[in-house]
């Protein structure tokens, strides 16, 4: 399980073998929400509203390298770690 970013209790992956749209999943605690990297739009799961808002602000200012890492993940290459928010 590629772990591309932690912070705040948060974890951020991206998984080799996705399907579908560009998306990362997000992991707090016991909740989890899979999110479009284009469009920010919840695909799947729920996560507290804090938690959420935080995590949209994070994939705003990243949205350059979560792509390049949906990519890497197409590829089967290593992901790259991403900063986490400011």
């Amino acid at each position: 399980m590629p772990t591309i970013s932690r912070f705040l209790g948060i974890s951020v992956r991206i998984y080799y073998e996705d399907h579908g749209v560009p998306h990362f999943h997000a992991y707090y605690g016991e909740f989890e929400a899979t999110v479009a990297i284009d469009t920010l739009e919840t695909l799947a799961g729920a996560l507290p509203m804090r938690v959420q808002a935080l995590i949209l602000e994070w994939a705003s200012q990243h949205r350059d390298e979560l792509r390049a890492n949906w990519q890497l993940a197409i590829e089967h290459r290593h992901l790259r770690s991403i900063a986490p928010l400011d």
